[in-house]
């Protein structure tokens, strides 16, 4: 557990009200091994402050584990809206002044243009 708060984190309290949204993407194949908490809360990290996903403070679960959520639960449902967009707008969270959408997008653009430099493909390893 990270003794560390950043502005960007919400309060248990908030994370309740969204944690079965959230949860609802899992395929239950295997017990969960981190905390979905501290998962979130580095994804809102990555959201506010625009940092590239390999400078995720060590205090967050690995930044390869925030990553794979965070591309799960980026994905688009039939309405065209993703379970984070859902999740960030009923938890009540300001992030930056850009919009979740636009945010979002140029996260997974620069993750892919991240796995494109190390010469990595597409999703399959996450």
């Amino acid at each position: 557990m990270r003794t560390k708060q950043y502005p960007s984190d919400i309060s248990r309290e908030q994370f309740e009200q969204i944690e079965s949204l959230l949860s609802s993407t899992r395929k239950k194949t295997k017990p969960r091994t981190v905390d979905l908490y501290e998962v979130f809360c580095g994804v809102l990290y990555l959201l506010k402050s625009g940092c590239q996903w390999r400078m995720l403070p060590g205090e967050f679960p690995k930044w390869r584990t925030v990553h794979s959520y965070f591309a799960r639960w980026s994905e688009l449902d039939q309405d065209g809206i993703s379970v984070l967009e859902r999740a960030l707008k009923k938890s009540g969270w300001r992030g930056p002044r850009e919009t979740g959408a636009k945010r979002t997008a140029d996260a997974i653009n620069r993750g892919r243009a991240e796995r494109e430099e190390h010469g990595h493909g597409g999703l399959q390893g996450l």
